[in-house]
């Protein structure tokens, strides 16, 4: 077989533990033989992190940057577990993503892999409902403070023109946690006009959720943002046939538990983050998902949703197979192989990356999943339980 050749590469991000595991084998057997891959290697596993002063993180984003395309494994986080854990650790580095997804500055789009053997959680949902993340700020760039004492936290803002704004944030009778989080008005407008374009390209419904009723001035400047920037695509809108609204996050929830989906629900860093892990275990699995990076000057990082899987890489460690779902990661690959054909103008790499998802398809449609799927199948359906390898090798031979 004559490989496919590729024009520019791919920047590969490399992750952490059975993530990491299943990742290689994905590419030595469902990319390798079909393939002649050419990447930019990164190692964004928490030890190589840890050993670069996590500078590895910040070359990945700028390559990213510079060539386009980028597809993530899945990383870790480390918490005050991890240290103990990785007893090598310097100090708890920040979260990957975030760092990557500031440097490209923009908005994350999550939408279930359904398939028909599965049904929602929620019965009423007919079609995806596809999460528009925003990617920047909030508690990802946040500052916190812990005070041992009584006493006073001030914010304070300093001008480039000297003028300065301060205001009491609270004043305490004993120890107190304070965090300061912030936004920019540049990274809210392209968010906005990310969320509209995609909308209409996908000829979808766009919802925008956030709490000003709270959150007077943070989220009621999303919310004037959002407003501003649809005067620009009302008109398109509605020749489309679609809308925009706003609404409060706590309504929106309950109009999107009884919503036939079929649309997409634009949200805040964290908010995004939570509702996009509630949406993809109510059409399945986490693993089930896709996931990629838009950013406002054409750059795209695709990636699988889910994180590391931290219980299975330790029975892996111990000689087990695992019954691990790798759709999301192998989603991640054809996405950003795709978009690399699209942009070089190479049909045959967008075609295999279109054949592979229909050999996942097919795959599942034929009864063979990982134990997390064929435990939720539709009654009168039989699906056989296998491992992941077993599963990976069922798809390379529908490929």
């Amino acid at each position: 077989m004559v490989k496919i050749k590729m024009a520019t590469p791919l920047v590969e991000m490399d992750g952490d533990e059975m993530a990491r595991i299943l990742w290689q084998l994905i590419k030595d057997t469902l990319i390798h033989p079909y393939i002649d891959l050419k990447t930019e290697y990164y190692d964004l596993g928490l030890l190589n992190r840890n050993k670069t002063q996590d500078q590895v993180t910040v070359d990945s984003a700028m390559a990213a940057k510079k060539h386009g395309v980028a597809v993530k494994c899945a990383t870790i986080t480390p918490n005050k577990q991890r240290m103990e854990e990785y007893p090598e650790l310097t100090e708890l580095w920040k979260s990957p993503n975030a760092t990557i997804r500031s440097i490209l500055d923009g908005t994350v789009f999550r939408a279930p892999i359904a398939i028909d053997q599965i049904e929602p959680a929620v019965k009423s949902w007919k079609k995806p409902v596809t999460i528009a993340r925003h990617a920047y700020g909030d508690i990802y760039k946040a500052s916190e403070m812990i005070a041992s004492e009584p006493g006073e936290c001030h914010m304070t803002f300093r001008g480039s023109s000297g003028a300065e704004q301060t205001m009491l944030v609270q004043k305490t009778d004993g120890p107190a946690v304070f965090l300061g989080q912030h936004n920019t008005d540049r990274s809210i407008r392209n968010f906005a006009r990310s969320c509209f374009e995609y909308a209409a390209s996908s000829r979808q419904s766009l919802w925008f959720s956030a709490k000003d009723t709270i959150s007077k001035v943070y989220d009621g400047h999303f919310k004037t943002v959002f407003d501003e920037e649809y005067l620009s695509y009302k008109e398109r809108f509605e020749n489309l046939g679609i809308e925009y609204f706003y609404t409060l996050i706590d309504d929106a929830v309950a109009r999107v538990v009884r919503s036939e989906g079929g649309f997409i629900w634009a949200l805040k860093n964290y908010d995004g983050d939570v509702m996009s892990d509630m949406i993809g275990s109510a059409f399945g699995s986490l693993a089930m998902m896709t996931s990629v990076l838009v950013s406002p000057d054409g750059k795209y990082e695709f990636e699988a949703a889910h994180g590391t899987v931290t219980r299975h890489y330790y029975r892996h460690l111990k000689g087990e197979r695992t019954s691990t779902n790798p759709i999301a990661m192998v989603f991640a690959w054809t996405g950003a192989l795709k978009k690399r054909g699209e942009l070089d103008g190479l049909p045959d790499l967008t075609g295999f990356a279109a054949r592979l998802e229909d050999a996942c398809f097919e795959t599942l449609g034929s009864g063979v999943m990982t134990s997390d799927l064929a435990a939720l199948v539709r009654p009168g359906f039989s699906a056989r339980a296998v491992d992941s390898q077993q599963f990976i090798e069922d798809v390379a031979m529908r490929v």
